[in-house]
């Protein structure tokens, strides 16, 4: 009596059912690895464009920090400079008979410090006697006998902070006859 007449499984026909479902279970497994492979894919993909969306807004908030500070800066810069005139002023209209007492000198002093503090943060001063006109450095307040376009004499100092002009020079400004 066979295998088959005995009703027992045959050997070869229960290997190669077993290895057909084998191979679509490899199948499967391989798809839903090439899935899982993708959306790891897309999570990583997410997290480094996240990384850089916080590398960016990190240097943007830096950045804009560091222009608050200027802005302030320049503002509070804004406000000292009708003092640093006055004390220009002062010093250079000091009668004769007193220009060698301390006192004077005491004063020019501190005008000198604050000049020095000022400039150490990055006040300039805007050249422009004899320079050519540039109205965004300069303000013209009159015109006089001169050469064409030329600054012929300073009225009101003018400065920039950083790379930025805070406040013009005032002058005159050469007009040919």
């Amino acid at each position: 009596m066979s295998d088959q007449e005995k009703g027992l499984p045959i050997e070869n026909e229960t290997d190669a059912g077993d290895t057909q479902l084998d191979l679509n279970d490899v199948v499967a497994v391989g798809k839903a690895l090439d899935e899982e492979r993708e959306r790891a894919e897309q999570y990583l993909a997410n997290w480094q464009r996240s990384q850089a969306d916080m590398i960016n807004f990190k240097k943007r908030t830096e950045h804009e920090r560091l222009e608050l500070f200027d802005y302030a800066s320049a503002e509070l810069i804004k406000e000292i400079l009708p003092v640093i005139d006055d004390l220009e002023r002062a010093l250079s209209n000091v009668p004769c008979e007193t220009i060698d007492d301390t006192w004077v000198d005491g004063v020019g002093l501190i005008y000198r410090k604050l000049m020095g503090v000022l400039q150490s943060r990055g006040l300039t001063r805007i050249e422009c006697e004899g320079e050519d006109f540039d109205p965004n450095l300069h303000e013209a307040v009159m015109c006089v006998d001169g050469d064409e376009g030329k600054v012929v004499e300073e009225l009101q100092r003018g400065y920039r902070f950083r790379d930025r002009v805070i406040r013009p020079s005032m002058c005159k400004v050469g007009k040919s006859s």
